[in-house]
């Protein structure tokens, strides 16, 4: 079975990519990734899930844990949210939303489903931890 954390993004905005890269440097340094996981970066402004509803982050986890889940992030908005925000709060929004992903993805491994209790303290919690570690995101 292969293992951890990856980021594939040349559709995504390369700027985004290259801080998801930096993240998931320092998140294998922490935190274990015993199914491979994938995190695909589009270029579009928001994906649309298997249920049909437009989403600025989903993740696949399969029934059975001998195939691979995997997460879907879109990059279109970006530099809307660095007009907006700035570029470390842009960044740190979506770091926010794949950090939202992994708690599902560690809920699952766990127990074989997710829930929304507690995923968006501990989601912000991992990129305010991350934050204290880095100059930029």
């Amino acid at each position: 079975m292969t293992t951890g954390l990856r980021i594939i993004g040349h559709r995504g905005n390369g700027e985004v990519r290259q801080a998801f890269i930096r993240y998931a440097k320092w998140l294998r340094a922490r935190y274990d990734f015993p199914v491979r996981l994938p995190v695909y970066l589009s270029g579009s402004r928001r994906i649309v899930t298997v249920d049909g509803e437009s989403a600025t982050a989903s993740i696949f986890l399969p029934f059975d844990t001998r195939n691979n889940p995997y997460i879907r992030i879109p990059t279109g908005d970006y530099q809307d949210l660095v007009v907006q925000h700035g570029r470390d709060n842009a960044l740190a929004s979506m770091l926010c939303s794949l950090s939202h992903e992994l708690v599902h993805y560690w809920q699952w491994l766990e127990t074989g489903s997710t829930t929304e209790r507690g995923v968006a303290v501990r989601a912000a919690n991992m990129v305010r931890s991350y934050a204290l570690d880095m100059d930029h995101p």
